[in-house]
């Protein structure tokens, strides 16, 4: 009986879903190089990839975790602090840190792993957390571990945030700013360095979330660099699935707050280590990431072209969001799209706000200029369609 009240559980919740067209289906996917997919039988140009430099198709970066799989095996075997700390972790640690400008480095099981982990650390019940309105979830979820006092200021406005800070700072131990650098959704870019003056003149620590700016904005260093100049963020978190072509997450920081990491962050010391040919991947990718400016310039311009072609903004990020509003129309969209050969995921609630489904497209650097233009045309014709 009670497995039966479990099964018609779950079946209300999904009807619920189905009605308001937000249910989801799992559809196997296969990729391969030059941003192509194949889906339901057919070939398709995917605009809704995070894999922005096409970096774990690269051959050299798969070669890194064949070699690495042959010499260590497939798996850590344990936790990193009990035998899954694999000798390469180092090496990936100071990479990170050198690219980040950060005394060290701790790598995490994934990006999601890292903000719900690192961030119940630094703050806790008797402390204050302010968050921009639009961060990424994992950071939400994060601050409910933490049990702190949690306020949402509005989306990128600094004085918002500084009239926050001045009604509730002292009250409060410590705090905590959160921000996306590259916020996923949007595509725009935080006002990183308002933001660390704020947070300098009120005694908070800024955090920031970069894992949509690694290797893709200011010559692949990410958001904490503004036309070249550095802005020395003392908490800067990412993540290696996306532009980096691997797995895993990261927080860069000074050598003390990664040693209390090391030490304290449940996500980190209750979670098997990382694979080794992932590892491998990651450091040969976020190699190519240092040293080719070709290639990490290459999504940003391919967003820039289309966004001047259909009459978008020029975009700050490789993600570029048509929004529709509604649900339906935003379906219907996709649909018609994939009928002229592109893959674009609807992003609908509770991903974004109500109101707000949009198209997300992405660029990657796999992606050539026919396929930018085939596809700006395509976007022209289904919208003057809704």
């Amino acid at each position: 009986m009670s497995e039966e009240f479990l099964r018609l559980f779950a079946r209300e919740k999904l009807a619920t879903h189905k009605k308001h067209g937000l249910r989801r289906t799992l559809f196997a996917t296969e990729r391969s190089p030059g941003g192509k997919v194949q889906r339901n039988a057919r070939e398709l140009i995917s605009f809704s990839c995070n894999d922005y430099l096409g970096l774990s198709q690269h051959p050299d970066v798969v070669e890194a975790s064949r070699q690495a799989t042959r010499q260590y095996g497939t798996g850590a075997g344990g936790s990193r602090l009990v035998l899954g700390n694999n000798p390469l972790y180092a090496r990936l640690e100071a990479t990170l840190a050198r690219i980040k400008g950060t005394e060290d480095a701790v790598v995490f099981g994934s990006g999601y792993l890292t903000n719900v982990g690192a961030i119940p650390v630094l703050a806790g019940p008797e402390d204050l957390i302010l968050m921009d309105e639009l961060c990424h979830a994992c950071l939400f979820t994060g601050t409910t571990i933490a049990r702190s006092q949690v306020i949402k200021f509005a989306h990128k406005d600094t004085g918002n945030l500084a009239r926050l800070l001045a009604e509730h700072r002292n009250s409060h131990r410590y705090c905590l700013v959160l921000t996306d650098g590259v916020f996923s959704m949007d595509g725009d870019r935080a006002p990183v360095a308002d933001l660390l003056d704020l947070c300098e003149r009120h005694d908070a620590w800024l955090m920031t979330d970069d894992a949509h700016g690694l290797g893709v904005v200011e010559n692949g260093r990410g958001s904490n660099v503004i036309d070249g100049r550095a802005i020395p963020v003392p908490l800067q978190m990412g993540t290696l699935s996306k532009a980096v072509g691997a797995y895993g997450g990261y927080l860069c920081t000074n050598r003390d707050v990664a040693d209390l990491m090391r030490n304290r962050a449940r996500s980190f010391l209750y979670t098997t280590g990382l694979p080794p040919g992932t590892l491998a991947a990651a450091i040969t990718a976020l190699e190519m990431i240092e040293s080719d400016v070709d290639l990490v310039s290459k999504p940003l311009n391919h967003a820039s072209r289309f966004a001047e072609a259909v009459g978008l903004p020029a975009p700050q990020s490789p993600i570029v969001p048509i929004m529709l509003g509604d649900v339906n129309s935003t379906l219907q969209a996709s649909k018609k799209l994939e009928e002229h050969g592109f893959l674009v995921i609807p992003i609908r609630p509770p991903t974004v706000p109500e109101g707000t489904s949009r198209l997300r497209c992405t660029f990657s650097a796999a992606h050539t200029d026919q396929d930018i233009a085939r596809f700006a045309a395509a976007v022209t014709e289904v919208l003057e369609t809704l």
